[in-house]
């Protein structure tokens, strides 16, 4: 908030909260998750919510005698609300530019056989990073952003974003980071020698092109293997199609066989993938998405890995607003650890906790 803003605010506390008053600035948690946008006007609901989350103060406009200064505006869905802000405009002037940049950098290594600059290209990244306060705030970010066509270096961006933050959530030492970031950025880069009707193909896959998809791992592999970059990272775009189970491609490795580097880029892999617009699909509801990890995931992908992934990813849609399969509109308000798929939803003044309405889940985040 700049110095003219402050003009015509008021710092409050929540106790001193009233319905009709105009939120000057945006609200965040002690998470640094948004709660409020500017401009939204206080309701008995919205000042339950800031107490809920522990928001002891916040900023609004002073009321004058011609009515209160800022525009109001009616509170819509939290993906939207996040759209707004001037932290996401910020995130997604960087998104489209590096996007751009990365583009130009896979077709120099596959057209002028140039060297991979790897400071370059994690540049490149944590300069998307850098304008999210944490992991959870660039998920965020990342929701907003969904609308982008699915080409192959957008996806490899997403996935590349995901293993910088999932990195962190392991614990991983800041070599092994930026490794895993180059991982993720890297592991589809042989899907650029895939024929391009194949892969922009708008209807499903026969089994022949998908056949031909399949070689994208080995082709990616093939691509990296002479440049001086971690091994880890030319395992990755080789194994990330691999199954602890067994069931993967292009070898059938499994668990004790697959590079650990591989088992994650598969796990942010298939996240963005499910969660982002296909030409042939529209997004799958993240909570769907989350519920099938739970289903086979633990068999398919490492447990050391998918459960720290799932328990934080689910953190990122809190105070979203979501459609039930009845056609009711609520908020996700609170995590159930045992069932990450299926939350706490406010409905009106109801709490409905889909861990006991078995008949209902989440149909959309709206």
């Amino acid at each position: 908030m700049n110095t003219m803003d402050m003009v015509d605010t008021l710092r409050i506390r929540i106790d001193q909260a009233e319905i009709g008053m105009v939120v000057a600035s945006d609200v965040y948690n002690l998470n640094n998750q948004l709660i409020l946008t500017k401009g939204t006007v206080l309701d008995e609901r919205m000042i339950t919510k800031l107490r809920f989350y522990h928001v002891y103060g916040l900023y609004v406009f002073k009321r004058t005698s011609e009515g209160i200064h800022g525009e109001e505006n009616k509170e819509g869905s939290y993906i939207e609300a996040v759209r707004n802000t001037e932290e996401f405009k910020k995130f997604n002037n960087s998104y489209v530019e590096t996007v751009g940049n990365v583009e130009s950098h896979f077709n120099k290594v596959l057209q002028e056989s140039s060297e991979i600059n790897v400071d370059q290209l994690l540049e490149e990244t944590d300069r998307i990073l850098k304008e999210g306060r944490n992991g959870i705030h660039v998920f965020e970010m990342l929701q907003g952003i969904r609308d982008y066509d699915d080409l192959t270096y957008v996806h490899s961006l997403n996935v590349s974003l995901i293993c910088n933050i999932f990195g962190h959530w392991l614990n991983f030492s800041e070599e092994d980071i930026r490794a895993l970031t180059l991982a993720g950025l890297f592991h589809d880069i042989g899907k650029m020698l895939v024929p391009k009707d194949i892969i922009t193909k708008a209807s499903k896959l026969t089994k022949e092109e998908y056949e031909i998809v399949k070689t994208h791992s080995m082709k990616g592999f093939q691509i990296l293997k002479d440049h001086p970059i971690d091994i880890r990272v030319k395992y990755a775009a080789l194994m990330h199609h691999e199954r602890c189970d067994g069931s993967g491609y292009p070898n059938g490795f499994r668990s004790n066989q697959i590079e650990p580097f591989a088992k994650i880029v598969a796990i942010a892999d298939v996240y963005d993938a499910m969660t982002s617009n296909r030409r042939y699909r529209n997004a799958i509801c993240p909570f769907d998405v989350v519920e099938s990890f739970e289903k086979d995931g633990f068999l398919k992908f490492d447990p050391k890995y998918i459960m720290v992934f799932l328990e934080r990813i689910v953190q990122s849609y809190i105070h979203n607003k979501v459609r039930l399969n009845d056609g009711s509109e609520g908020e996700v308000v609170m995590i159930n650890k045992l069932a990450l798929s299926r939350p706490v939803i406010r409905v009106g003044n109801k709490f409905v906790d889909l861990t006991k309405e078995h008949g209902l889940s989440i149909e959309a985040i709206i």
